[in-house]
């Protein structure tokens, strides 16, 4: 990266949570991001890359800060973790340009989806360019830097091939017994989980930590991540529940969680499925009332999961305090995020 240190603005431990610890670090992240994008191929005036590429960088670094903030608990300088965070983003950023195309999304953050203005072909292979850009920073920091964002992109690709793509895979998964309750745990997992689970260990590698405490941490973003998955995977049932209806591509895409959380919902799901419905039966809309009620119980478990994996890995200080509170944190960002989240 080409700053130095002292062009580094230096954060204070007096925040409220994890949301305004973030927020501190974003326009840092934003600064390095967009310097990233510029040295892509038309990443320095290409109108389709100047809107939707940098919309998609606008979130709120999520994963990018929580890495942050594991290096500063453990005593490293921002300078240490700021590349790295980076990297974090511009895998996430490329999985969000992939997941749009897959998807057929045509908007992202209020703008247009990047496939649609730059046509499908262009946004896989920027997409392509910025897994390969991640894996190229953090080889040049280190082999154990490469090792751990190129696992990462592996698996998170793995993920996303165990979804189910369409209502008619999806009956066929069922009835198959492919898609039952085990396989939300592998999705949760790979899906969002590794990648929160990688910028948890590169925040302890910036560090410079040993084996046994990169890998607590590995443990303690994977299981913030499984929360997160577990959260977004929620505030669609509630859409649904609020609704009292559910359109086919979001029954399929919460199919998995509602297998995990309800083990009998297969029958109603495989008739809604086959049926081609966009109103699901009155049992199905029972049983994902059910499935949320024990979501938000898992949320909570899987956090207290998180910090309990950290315990005794932590020096005492401002930042550790924050640490043990970032899960929560994370998960509340989310929720606020989401007009859904006090609904029943």
């Amino acid at each position: 990266m080409k700053r130095s240190a002292a062009q580094i603005a230096e954060v204070s431990v007096s925040f409220a949570g994890f949301g305004d610890y973030a927020a501190s670090l974003k326009p840092s992240l934003d600064a390095f991001i967009l310097e990233q994008l510029s040295y892509l191929p038309g990443g320095n005036g290409a109108a389709p890359l100047n809107g939707a590429l940098r919309g998609l960088t606008q979130g709120k670094k999520t994963r990018g800060s929580l890495l942050c903030l594991v290096a500063a608990a453990l005593g490293a300088g921002l300078e240490h973790a700021l590349p790295r965070a980076v990297a974090v983003e511009l895998i996430q950023t490329a999985t969000l340009i992939h997941d749009d195309f897959v998807d057929q999304h045509r908007s992202r953050r209020g703008l247009p989806a990047l496939w649609t203005l730059t046509g499908a072909r262009r946004a896989v292979l920027l997409g392509d360019v910025l897994f390969a850009s991640a894996i190229h920073m953090m080889s040049e920091l280190g082999p154990e830097d490469g090792r751990i964002v190129s696992r990462a992109i592996a698996e998170v690709s793995r993920g996303a091939l165990q979804e189910p793509l369409d209502a008619v895979s999806l009956a066929d998964e069922i009835e198959t017994g492919r898609l039952n309750a085990a396989l939300y745990e592998s999705i949760i997992h790979l899906k969002t989980g590794v990648l929160f689970g990688a910028a948890c260990q590169l925040g302890a590698v910036a560090a410079r930590t040993d084996p046994g405490a990169q890998q607590a941490w590995l443990d303690y973003g994977r299981r913030v991540g499984e929360a997160y998955q577990i959260a977004d995977d929620l505030h669609e049932v509630r859409r649904c529940l609020a609704a009292r209806t559910c359109g086919l591509p979001e029954l399929v895409a919460i199919a998995p969680a509602l297998l995990f959380f309800v083990q009998d919902a297969g029958p109603a799901l495989l008739q809604a499925a086959r049926s081609a419905r966009a109103t699901p039966p009155g049992e199905l809309l029972e049983q994902l009332g059910a499935a949320a009620a024990s979501m938000n119980a898992e949320i909570d478990k899987r956090l207290a999961a998180a910090v309990a994996a950290v315990e005794g890995q932590l020096p005492a200080g401002a930042y550790s305090r924050l640490a043990r509170e970032a899960p929560q944190g994370v998960i509340r960002m989310f929720n606020d995020s989401d007009p859904t989240a006090s609904a029943p």
